[in-house]
């Protein structure tokens, strides 16, 4: 096996990355900025604002904000030096697991955009202007165990209104969810409900006080099924007699109006049950206002978002034609930046899972075949003359905004051909003695296999015609 000397360390093994990470060929990466594209695109067609925000957070800024399954999730970062040596050793023993990571680990790996961006709000609140509209595309790490479309590092394209009570800001998200979707050419089923109605579902069944527990359980129908979603609510301290009540509300059937409609009924003892559904049927009539979308909307009461922070409207999106995880989710938080020293500022948001579409997008073949290659037109090279004949009409093509190059080696035609075809180069521009005598240029589209000689001076008029 080959080995090469890096400082002073000698590698025998061929190197890897951390599994649920991944390295991105050119092919890939422009496949991925296309998705990252269209998505700035119908964000800022819709008044949203772009920030970033680091990749690392203060510890203290993340643990509490996921609830107890998130907590163990959170990639954490060890203080630089010796760690230990100011740590308590009675805390060691002490079995808080957060207590200690606080104590030899100050900083870690932000776990998703939501609460980065809330602690942004919080610490600038006296230079943005509310209501606050913005997006943000980047990546988020969590500590998970790597699976098809799961993984350890992976890209998040939030967008968030914060500072506005209004119901229209979730209808203009499902508006924005349809559109990213409706240009990307993924048909999917938008699945929302309200963390309200979860709450007057679980204070009529008797279990006010454990609505997390409710909420973890049943949000983990369609992973693990009806039947392991009931053991796991058993061993969360709810009753039995409370499960059977709970099994036909949260599997209701019908359409959105008439599970609404037998909501109202079941839910007439809980005044914050009642909120919710009201808050539902004017989400409905915005979206029936807005007009036909090419997305299905369907009300699901086992959708749950299993974030603690979720208030009020949530969202989830499924790829109708793949098998997939959601794409896309979100909701409303009515109080986030309060755990900041903000208080009583609501905000809702979703975010989209860039890498899950990215595969959902692969295996549908939804990819435009002009993305395969970043170039459109190639030069062949048959020596420095010829190349210097060539560069004017490179730079006038480049200037037209098409993308174009010159092969660097006055390689065989042959050699230069076969890189164009591995390429998906659509065109080869040729010039040789004859052409340079004429003060023509050849181009051959290599897609059809045409040829022709053309005026140098029309070279632009040419390729954008046949593009």
């Amino acid at each position: 096996m080959q080995s090469f000397q890096i400082g002073n360390i000698m590698a025998k093994t061929k190197p890897s990355i951390p599994k649920g990470t991944r390295d991105f060929s050119p092919e890939q990466m422009v496949r991925r900025n296309y998705i990252f594209d269209t998505v700035r695109v119908v964000f800022s067609k819709y008044g949203y604002m772009p920030i970033e925000t680091p990749a690392m957070e203060n510890l203290s800024t993340l643990l509490g904000k996921y609830g107890d399954e998130g907590d163990k999730l959170l990639f954490k970062i060890l203080n630089s030096g010796d760690f230990l040596d100011k740590v308590d050793p009675s805390l060691l023993k002490s079995g808080n697991s957060n207590a200690v990571s606080l104590a030899i680990s100050e900083k870690g790996l932000r776990y998703d955009l939501t609460v980065p961006f809330a602690r942004f709000v919080v610490q600038y609140q006296n230079d943005i202007v509310f209501p606050f509209k913005r997006y943000q595309i980047q990546p988020v790490w969590r500590a998970d165990r790597p699976q098809k479309g799961r993984y350890r590092e992976f890209f998040q394209c939030d967008v968030d209104v914060i500072g506005s009570n209004s119901l229209l800001n979730e209808a203009e998200l499902v508006l924005i969810m349809n559109e990213v979707f409706e240009r990307l050419g993924v048909r999917i089923l938008l699945k929302v409900n309200n963390r309200k109605i979860l709450a007057g579902i679980a204070e009529i069944i008797g279990h006010a006080d454990k609505l997390a527990d409710i909420t973890v359980a049943i949000d983990k129908i369609e992973k693990i099924g009806i039947d392991a979603v009931n053991a796991e609510l058993r061993e969360r301290g709810i009753d039995d007699a409370a499960i059977s009540r709970l099994q036909p509300i949260i599997l209701l059937q019908g359409n959105n109006a008439s599970k609404l409609s037998t909501l109202r009924e079941i839910l007439q003892g809980s005044e914050v049950g009642l909120k919710g559904i009201d808050e539902m049927d004017e989400l409905f009539h915005y979206i029936e206002a807005w007009g036909s979308l090419s997305a299905q909307v369907e009300l699901d009461l086992s959708l749950a978002r299993g974030l603690n922070y979720y208030t009020g409207a949530i969202f989830e999106v499924k790829a109708l034609d793949v098998e997939m995880g959601s794409i896309c989710g979100g909701g409303r938080y009515d109080d986030l930046t309060g755990i900041f020293g903000l208080p009583n500022v609501s905000g809702v948001g979703v975010s989209l899972g860039a890498d899950r579409i990215y595969d959902v997008m692969l295996q549908l073949n939804l990819f435009p075949k002009s993305l395969t290659s970043t170039t459109q037109v190639m030069f062949a090279n048959f020596g420095s003359a010829e190349v210097a004949y060539c560069m004017p009409a490179a730079r006038l093509l480049r200037d037209a905004g098409l993308s174009v190059e010159i092969y660097p080696d006055a390689a065989k035609v042959k050699k230069q051909f076969e890189y164009a075809n591995k390429r998906n180069i659509r065109f080869m521009v040729i010039a040789g003695e004859a052409e340079m005598q004429n003060g023509n240029l050849s181009v051959k589209n290599m897609e059809t296999g045409e040829q022709v000689a053309i005026p140098f001076g029309s070279i632009v008029t040419h390729i954008k015609s046949n593009l």
